[in-house]
C-alpha cells in the first residue's frame, strides 16, 4: 500500500475504505471483509451513526491497533470546545479505541475554533495522532488556517475525475495540507465515473476498470481516496490499483474530464448552510 506523510511526519494510506451511508446494523460486516481485504484505512463520521460498528469489527479483527489508520468527524452538533471535547471521548468509546488517528471538523461552520482547540488538546494529549478539516473551500480554508496554531494536516473534499479540485491545491500545499477524496468514484454522479469511455480504454491496455483508473488517478496525484462499496468482490478490485502507473499522457487525458472543479455541493451557498445550522446547530 502506498503512502503519503502528513506534515507531523506521520504516514497515511493513499486509499482507505469510507462507511458514508453504511447502514450501522450492516458496518461492521462491511468493515470487517474491508479488514479482511487489506484495507487499512477506514473513515467514518459522528454523524454516519456508525462508528460502532467500525469499532467492534476493529476489535474483532486480530489486527494490531497500529497497523490501522482510523478517521472519524466531529459533527456540527457538537461543534464548541466543550461540546467538541466530549464528543471526542465519546467517539474513543464507541470506536473501542484509545485514540484516533486523523480527527476532522466535518463542516465549516458552527464553533470551528472552539472545536479546534478541543481538537488541538486531544492532539497534545495523544488521543488524537492527527487533525484536519472536511468540506473547507479555499476562501473559508485560508481564514481558518491562517488563525489557527496547530494548522490542518488534511482536507477532506470531493473529488474525482469530474471534480478535481484544481483551485484549492496551491492553497493545501503552502499550509503543508493533504486533500482526502470523498467521492472518489463520482458519489451520486459515479456512472460519469464508472461508465466513462476514457477510463474504460486507458484500463484496458492494463487489464484494469474505469473505476480502478479513477482511483490510480488520485493516488498518483497523492490524494488519499476512500471509495464505498459494501461487496466484497468490489472492495477487492478497488484495492487492486497499485500494480500499475498511469502515463503523464493518461493523467492529462483524464484532467480533461473536469466538470466542476470545487465539486457538484455548494457548501458556501446561504440556504444550505442556514440548513445546517438550524438543523444541526
Amino acid at each position: 500500500m502506498e503512502k503519503t506523510k502528513l506534515s507531523n511526519g506521520m504516514e497515511m494510506p493513499l486509499l482507505g475504505y469510507g462507511v458514508f451511508q453504511v447502514n450501522p446494523q450492516e458496518c461492521e460486516r462491511c468493515v470487517t471483509d474491508a479488514l479482511r481485504v487489506g484495507y487499512r484505512l477506514i473513515d467514518t463520521a459522528q454523524a454516519y451513526f456508525n462508528e460502532e460498528g467500525v469499532g467492534a469489527a476493529m476489535a474483532k479483527s486480530g489486527i494490531p491497533r497500529e497497523e490501522i489508520f482510523l478517521t472519524t468527524k466531529v459533527w456540527i452538533s457538537n461543534a464548541g470546545e466543550e461540546k467538541a471535547a466530549r464528543s471526542i471521548d465519546e467517539s474513543l468509546r464507541k470506536l473501542q479505541t484509545d485514540y484516533i488517528d486523523l480527527l476532522l471538523i466535518h463542516q465549516a461552520y458552527g464553533d470551528v475554533f472552539g472545536t479546534w482547540r478541543a481538537m488541538e488538546r486531544a492532539y497534545r494529549e495523544g488521543k488524537v495522532r492527527a487533525i484536519g478539516v472536511s468540506n473547507f473551500q479555499e476562501a473559508r480554508f485560508f481564514d481558518f488556517a491562517h488563525y489557527v496554531d496547530v494548522k490542518p494536516m488534511v482536507n477532506q473534499l470531493q473529488c474525482n475525475a469530474l471534480v478535481q479540485q484544481r483551485g484549492i491545491e496551491g492553497m493545501l500545499n503552502n499550509f503543508n495540507t493533504r486533500m482526502m477524496a470523498w467521492g472518489p468514484l463520482g458519489g451520486q454522479g459515479v456512472d460519469g465515473v464508472i461508465g466513462s469511455e476514457l477510463l474504460a480504454n486507458i484500463g484496458r491496455p492494463y487489464g484494469k476498470s474505469a473505476a480502478q483508473v479513477a482511483l490510480r488517478w488520485l493516488t498518483q496525484r497523492g490524494i488519499v481516496a476512500i471509495p464505498k462499496s459494501t461487496h466484497r468482490e468490489r472492495m477487492e478490485q478497488n484495492i487492486d490499483i497499485f500494480d500499475f502507473h498511469l502515463t503523464d499522457e493518461e493523467m492529462q487525458q483524464i484532467a480533461t474530464m473536469n466538470q466542476h472543479d470545487t465539486g457538484t455541493v455548494n457548501f458556501s451557498d446561504a440556504q444550505f448552510v442556514k440548513y445546517l445550522i438550524e438543523t444541526y446547530g
